[in-house]
Formats: structure tokens, C-alpha cells, sequence
């Protein structure tokens, strides 16, 4: 058994894996609805890519996860997705044509579908010893810290190179670091579920009603959440916001991400789910600001849409965590995450079509479906409270 310093210093390390990988794939990431456009795709191609990456992305870590519990090789997972997630990227210098560029976007989401239920499995491990909601976020914050940089490394390439394809050719070098890293968490940690200490979980310990209301209540916010390739793409086309300001924007966005993923990390072990419910509410309403808006309303949805990255992706996955046993956590995080993305995947390719069509249609299905989800997250919340 290790301590909670020594569980700490694991979360530290998978956040420095990610911090380098999100330089790596972030950076890349805000700048892809623009270079698609330059190689000639429409605004429903553009949805349709984002999308499918994220269906891929996310729809596969059912299987990864399985595996992952199955063979308990979870460093094998996490090693593996991570070298093609990340290495992917650099090749985007390459493409000549936007259905190859697709393709490479489509293989960096296949690499993170691979490693992130084993990854989440084994932070878990850490989590339990030092609150999940902070470990989570503290890993989140980490995450977006690199989130922010890449971007703003991508926006200083294009600057003095003025190309896209220079921008994706200088993250070569985080894509590296990422994977030097890994292999040291992996040498100093063989056997992270060691660090897992006895605690009460929240509903049942298999697969019950509140984990199955919890996806649903996850994959309606997912439908309504746009996706950045679109926001750029929408920025790059009406010129709202400068070519220059773009990826600025999503760097943000991402240390918005980052902030709010360690506050909303502290309130959710003290609050519980109920703090979904108030932020999911009001981050729907950075859909009419980022697609109405002029350059500040842009920049405010911008900051929306980063506040509700930040909980998706640390207070939901602590979530997930406080739901299973942790014999079934990579399963449930691989089930989670695919109805995640398979909602993702429709919503984006939803508002692909809606924004070719009408974009006052648009705004409204994102804020609907987003909506949808605040009385199933009223009644997890109500419940989790009658269980406390």
C-alpha cells in the first residue's frame, strides 16, 4: 500500500503525460477546421470529421476498456494509444488533400481511444486516496495547461511562418516528450492499483440504474456540445474573429478549462453532482454568443464553452469512478465515454448540417439538447444526497 503523497505524485506524473500530449494534439486541434478549409472541405465535411473523430474516439473505448479489465494489462493500453495519439499529429504536415488529413485526425482520436479508460482506470486508483474530484481536476488543469500552450505555440509558428502545415510540423517535439514521460510513470508506478484505498462508492457496485441515468444525462449534453473544428470554421468563414486570433481563442478556452476543472474539482467532493446541474445550465448559452457574436461575445462563449470542457472532463470522469468498483472501472469508464461519443458524433454532425442550413437552428438543438440533461442530473443529485 502507498500513501496519499505517494498517490499524489502519480496524478502529477499522468499530468505531465497529458500536459505534453495536449500541446501535442490541442495545438493541432485549433487550427484543423481552418486547414480543412484551406484544403477544400465543406462546413458539413468539417462537422462530419470532428464528429466521426470523436466517435471513434470515444466509441472505441468500450472495447478498450473491456480489454483493459479483461487482460489487466493496463500500462500496455495507456503506452500504446498515447504513441499513435500523439505521433499522428506531426504527419498532418503532410497532407495534401483534406481526406487525408482526415484520416490522420480520425487515427489521433483512434490513439486516445485506446489508452483513456486504461489511463482513467489507474488514475482512479490515486483518486480514491486523494478526493476524486481533485485528483481529477488536478489532472484536467494539468491537461489544459498544455492545452493552452499548444495553441499559442501553433499561433506563434503560423505568426512568423505564416503556414498551418509549419505549425503541425513543430509538434513533433511535445509529441516526444509525451511519450518519454509515460515510459517513466511506467517504470516508477508497474502497479498503480496498489495505491487504492477502501472508500464508499455511490450507487451500486456493477452496472445500476444511476450509472445508466448518468450516461444518458452525459450523452444528451455531448449531442448539444459543438465542437471546435465548427467554431473555428464558423470564426474563419463570417471573420468574427482574425485567422491570428483563432487558435488563441481555444488556447483561452483551455486555461479557462484548466481553472475551472480545479474549482469545480473541490466543490464536486464537497457538493456532490449537484454542481453538474448548475454548470451544465449555464455553459448552454455560449452557443448564441460564439456563433451571433462579434469578436467579444466570441471571446465570452469561448470562455462558456471552456468552463464546460473543464467539467466534463474531471468532475464527469470523478463521477464515473464514484459509480463502479474499481474491478469494472476501465468497463464503465469505456461504456461512459462511448455513449459520449456516439452522441457527440451525432450532434456534431447534426450541427454540420444545421449550420450549411440555418444557424438560428443550430444554436437552438445545441441548447435543447444540453437542457435535456439537467432533470436526470437533479435526480443523481438527489439521490447521492439521500445516500450520503
Amino acid at each position: 500500500m502507498f500513501g496519499k503523497k505517494s498517490a499524489l505524485k502519480f496524478v502529477v506524473l499522468l499530468g505531465l503525460v497529458s500536459l505534453f500530449a495536449d500541446v501535442t494534439y490541442e495545438g493541432a486541434r485549433s487550427i484543423t477546421g481552418p486547414y480543412l478549409a484551406t484544403l477544400g472541405a465543406s462546413g458539413t465535411a468539417v462537422g462530419f470529421v470532428a464528429g466521426f473523430g470523436e466517435l471513434v474516439g470515444y466509441g472505441l473505448r468500450l472495447v478498450s476498456g473491456i480489454l483493459s479489465d479483461r487482460t489487466r494489462r493496463y500500462w500496455f493500453f495507456t503506452i500504446l494509444g498515447y504513441a499513435v495519439n500523439v505521433l499522428a499529429v506531426p504527419f498532418l504536415a503532410l497532407a495534401g488533400r483534406w481526406e487525408i488529413a482526415a484520416s490522420l485526425i480520425i487515427c489521433e482520436r483512434f490513439g486516445k481511444a485506446i489508452r483513456t479508460p486504461a489511463r482513467d482506470a489507474m488514475l482512479s486508483h490515486a483518486a480514491e486516496a486523494v478526493g476524486r474530484g481533485w485528483a481529477f481536476g488536478l489532472h484536467e488543469a494539468m491537461d489544459q495547461i498544455g492545452a493552452m500552450l499548444g495553441p499559442l505555440l501553433v499561433a506563434l509558428v503560423i505568426y512568423f511562418r505564416g503556414d498551418y502545415k509549419a505549425g503541425f510540423a513543430a509538434l513533433l517535439v511535445p509529441a516526444l516528450l509525451a511519450v518519454a514521460v509515460l515510459l517513466a510513470a511506467r517504470f516508477l508506478y508497474p502497479h498503480p492499483e496498489h495505491l487504492e484505498i477502501n472508500t464508499v462508492h455511490f450507487g451500486e457496485k456493477g452496472f445500476g440504474r444511476e450509472f445508466w441515468v448518468y450516461c444518458a444525462a452525459s450523452a444528451a449534453v455531448a449531442a448539444g456540445f459543438a465542437d471546435f473544428p465548427l467554431v473555428a470554421f464558423h470564426f474563419g468563414k463570417v471573420s468574427s474573429v482574425p485567422a491570428i486570433w483563432i487558435p488563441c481563442f481555444y488556447a483561452i478556452a483551455m486555461g479557462v478549462d484548466g481553472l475551472a476543472a480545479l474549482l469545480f474539482g473541490r466543490f464536486f467532493d464537497r457538493h456532490g453532482i449537484l454542481v453538474l446541474v448548475f454548470v451544465n445550465g449555464a455553459c448552454a448559452f455560449f452557443a448564441p454568443l460564439v456563433f451571433f457574436g462579434d469578436f467579444w461575445g466570441a471571446l465570452g462563449g469561448m470562455m462558456l464553452w471552456g468552463i464546460g470542457m473543464g467539467a466534463h472532463e474531471s468532475v464527469m470522469r470523478a463521477v464515473v469512478s464514484g459509480l463502479v468498483s474499481s474491478q469494472r472501472r476501465a468497463t464503465a469508464f469505456g461504456i461512459f465515454n462511448m455513449a459520449y461519443g456516439v452522441f457527440w458524433f451525432l450532434g456534431s454532425f447534426i450541427m454540420g448540417i444545421l449550420y450549411d442550413i440555418s444557424i438560428p437552428s443550430l444554436i437552438i438543438f445545441s441548447f435543447i439538447a444540453q437542457w435535456a440533461s439537467l432533470p436526470l442530473l437533479f435526480w443523481l443529485s438527489r439521490k447521492e444526497a439521500r445516500t450520503a
